[in-house]
């Protein structure tokens, strides 16, 4: 019995290739009109084997940073060093070997795939989650609320604005760590 080869996308289970699929579509069709079942079929895996990389459509574009985000705030609360030395060493972390990744694409391509609003809305997500550990490491040191929050706030929206930059000025072409130390230098007065 012969089989012949099965045409397309070979089968693949792995995150990376779905959010590659999930890219392709997004850039070919829209975020909005693209569907999970969609991504799923073009990536060659289940709509089941989708949920068990990606939660959502929205996660393909975010997963990689919310790991960051999480390990960001492990770093930050084990750091026995001062609030703003741990905040800045956690940051600086955060965007080291950062990889160009379906974000940057995103970010990038954000008009062609229509993503505008979704990447306003949850970036602004992940700032505030990242401004809500922060803020919470610098009230355990003593700062008060409102200066810890703004502080918070400032570096949340610092590490946003990074990773836009890179990945608008060429994500693999310039450097991550970079942009991050810039955003960090202009939010650094609200920590003093």
């Amino acid at each position: 019995m012969s089989s012949s080869p099965r045409a397309g996308r070979p089968k693949a289970t792995s995150r990376d290739t779905i959010a590659e699929a999930a890219c392709e579509l997004f850039l070919e069709q829209g975020y909005e009109q693209t569907s999970v079942v969609d991504v799923a079929q073009r990536a060659g895996v289940s709509r089941s084997s989708f949920f068990n990389y990606f939660e959502s459509k929205s996660a393909i574009l975010w997963a990689g940073l919310d790991e960051r985000i999480a390990h960001a705030g492990d770093a930050l609360a084990a750091d026995p060093a001062s609030g703003a030395t741990a905040v800045r060493r956690a940051l600086e972390a955060l965007g080291s070997e950062f990889a160009p990744d379906s974000l940057a694409l995103a970010f990038a391509n954000s008009e062609a795939m229509g993503l505008d609003d979704e990447l306003e809305r949850e970036a602004s997500v992940r700032a505030a989650r990242l401004g809500r550990v922060i803020a919470a490491r610098l009230r355990a040191e003593g700062m008060s609320a409102v200066r810890a929050s703004v502080a918070g706030a400032a570096h949340g929206g610092a590490v946003l604005a990074a990773i836009e930059s890179w990945a608008h000025a060429g994500a693999g072409h310039v450097s991550l760590a970079d942009e991050l130390r810039v955003a960090l230098d202009a939010a650094a007065p609200t920590l003093g």
